[in-house]
């Protein structure tokens, strides 16, 4: 008997929760990204697997990298 492998799908609340971040920050990049799309969709939701999850994570952590970084050159 062949396993198949049920991929592991969210939506961007749920992306939002798992990452710990507003879900305005990940609708907005999700929106502002077209290199970020949903494998899938469930009536008007958009499912996001485990690539997408990453690409996310990186794209916030950059933003908070150009964030802290106009920042910091303003203080001091």
């Amino acid at each position: 008997m062949e396993t198949i492998e049920v991929p592991s799908l969210r939506t961007p609340g749920r992306l939002a929760a798992e990452l710990g971040v507003p879900l305005h920050r990940i609708l907005h990049v999700l929106n502002t990204r077209p290199h970020i799309q949903p494998v899938a969709k469930a009536g008007t939701l958009r499912l996001y697997n485990n690539a997408a999850v990453a690409k996310v994570r990186h794209e916030l952590n950059a933003q908070d990298a150009r964030r802290s970084s106009r920042q910091g050159g303003q203080r001091g």
